[in-house]
């Protein structure tokens, strides 16, 4: 069976990687960092450490290093791995789902913010895994061995997703997705004044050089893989703009990454940037006033609202879409009371 190795769009990194860090003490004696780190990982191979390495995913100090640096006393290792070593342990747990369409091919979750979608380094119970297979029996497993699921969205993202409940729906889902013919829109909350009340990103999209934690626009192709969104303004609301984003291609991040390389980030993106004031007055009272923002809507400004798909089955096109959860709602609503008194 051929299968698709699709990206999520909007995926964390602390969903992709399990993270590591050790500090060497001062009896520690100078050691090939692989064997240093075999001896605290329990259950990862050397050849798993190895890959880390070749990745540029181990770091000490602050730096890359390869597999045969030598670890001295008082040095921080850190190593992150593409996939947690515990991952395999899939416990079910009895988590209700917001379902919005189920036959017995597949069914469209509408995921809240806060769930994680899959188990991982800190996340073990809780995730959207974790209820599928308690509520569901036999879900097929996609290419990185997770069962049910075609795409993924981050733990701080809403919005709809697709589930598949047989091989065959697996198959065929994961390859529209990555054919680029089904269809993805998303609603966010970005800093300053959009000017275009449309418009196109492109540019290719890989990891962020110095904080691998976030991914980064690389306009000349050399690095990452294409990317391309078009976003069009819903409406402006002063120092903040509400738009639509469409995808084009799904890579990591990649609404809020593009969104940042264009100068507005996602309003309360922590990772990017967008927690602090990046537009506006230096007031005390507008100050406080996205201070009551942030509090509102403590994340990303972010939800999947529509998802489209051709029915693996019977060939239909479905095409879903969920209400913009309350935390964005009332989130927009001071936006929009903010800018209307501001133009009085």
């Amino acid at each position: 069976m051929q299968e698709f190795k699709t990206e999520d769009p909007e995926e964390g990194d602390d969903d992709l990687y399990e993270h590591y860090s050790f500090t060497a003490g001062k009896g520690q004696e100078p050691l090939r960092v692989d064997k240093f780190l075999m001896n605290f990982i329990e259950k990862a191979t050397r050849n798993k450490i190895q890959q880390a390495a070749k990745n540029g995913n181990i770091e000490v100090n602050g730096t890359v290093v390869k597999q045969n640096y030598k670890v001295k006393a008082g040095d921080v290792v850190r190593v992150l791995f593409e996939h947690p070593p515990y991952e395999f342990l899939l416990t079910p747990e009895n988590i209700p789902l917001d379902i919005v369409y189920e036959d017995d091919t597949l069914l469209v979750v509408n995921k809240p913010a806060g769930m994680v979608v899959h188990p991982g380094h800190g996340n073990y119970s809780g995730t959207l895994i974790n209820a599928l297979i308690y509520h569901f029996e036999n879900l097929p497993e996609n290419s990185s061995g997770r069962p049910g699921l075609v795409h993924r969205i981050d733990k701080d993202t809403s919005g709809l997703l697709v589930v598949a409940k047989t091989e065959e729906a697996m198959t065929h889902l994961a390859k529209q997705f990555f054919d680029k013919t089904s269809e993805r829109e998303y609603i966010a909350i970005v800093w300053g004044n959009v000017e275009a009340d449309s418009g196109t990103v492109e540019g290719h999209i890989g990891r962020h050089p110095k904080n691998r934690l976030q991914n980064t626009v690389y306009e000349d192709g050399s690095q990452g893989k294409e990317a391309v969104t078009h976003y069009k303004v819903i409406e402006r609301l002063g120092y903040v703009t509400l738009i639509s984003c469409k995808l084009e291609t799904g890579r990591t991040h990649q609404i809020r990454v593009h969104m940042k390389h264009i100068g507005h980030t996602l309003f309360n993106d922590a990772r990017y940037g967008g927690d602090v004031i990046l537009k506006g007055t230096t007031f005390s009272k507008y100050k406080q006033f996205v201070e009551n923002c942030f509090t509102i809507l403590p994340r990303q400004a972010l939800h999947a609202k529509t998802l489209g798909f051709e029915h693996p089955k019977t060939g239909e096109w479905l095409r879903f879409d969920s209400a913009l959860p309350e935390d964005m709602v009332a989130c927009i609503a001071k936006w929009n009371t903010y800018a209307r008194h501001a133009m009085e």
